[in-house]
This record gives structure tokens, C-alpha cells and sequence, in this order.
């Protein structure tokens, strides 16, 4: 079965830290880059975070220097590790494999708010 489960979110006061994990089948990690893409309300899906199996990244200009995008290749799992978070980090997280089709998690979300 290929699925993404994603876990982590929650809420969050502005400057808070959360991790998100991304747990994958085998067959839709091994081989691909993965990433974490977020949907705000009322707004298009946006890519956040992406790692290719090699571990190279690339982030959105919103969140380098806050955000980090690691992986265990053991484990079969992706991680977002968000730090100094903001009221605009609020979201639905999706995990996502570049396989294609491109695979999506059910999402997780994340509020900033005091």
C-alpha cells in the first residue's frame, strides 16, 4: 500500500518551535526526492521544503534560515523541523513524494497564534 502519514502539527505561539515527521512507504521514499508543500486559507499550495535522496534541499525564500528538511533513509520517514515560527507559517503541512504520479499525506496542520 503507498501511502504518507504525516504528524507533528499543532498549535503554536509566534517564535515556538515544531517537527513534523512524514512516515512513507518504502517504494515512494527510497528512490525520490521528497518535500513538504503547506496551504494557508485561501491560498494556493505553496512548495516549503524538498530533499532529493542525495540530502540536497531547497527551501521557499519564506522560510530558509527557520526551516530545516531532513530525512531517514532507515526509517523510511521525512522531517520538517520549523523553528521562530510565525502567524503566516499557519497552515495544512502536506508531505509529498516526487514519484510520479506525485503522492500527497493527508496533511497536518500547523497554527501560529498567541
Amino acid at each position: 500500500q503507498v501511502q504518507l502519514v504525516e504528524s507533528g502539527g499543532g498549535l503554536v505561539q509566534p517564535g515556538g518551535s515544531l517537527r513534523l515527521s512524514c512516515a512513507a512507504s518504502r517504494s515512494i521514499f527510497k528512490d525520490y526526492t521528497m518535500g513538504w508543500n503547506r496551504q494557508a486559507p485561501g491560498k494556493q499550495r505553496e512548495m516549503v521544503a524538498m530533499i532529493t535522496t542525495g540530502g540536497n534541499t531547497n527551501y521557499a525564500d519564506s522560510v530558509k534560515g527557520r526551516f530545516t528538511i531532513s530525512r531517514d533513509n532507515d526509517k523510511n520517514t521525512v522531517y520538517l523541523q520549523m523553528n521562530s515560527l510565525k502567524p503566516d507559517d499557519t497552515a495544512v503541512y502536506y508531505c509529498n513524494s516526487y514519484r510520479n504520479p506525485r503522492v500527497w499525506g493527508q496533511g497536518t496542520r500547523v497554527t501560529v497564534s498567541s
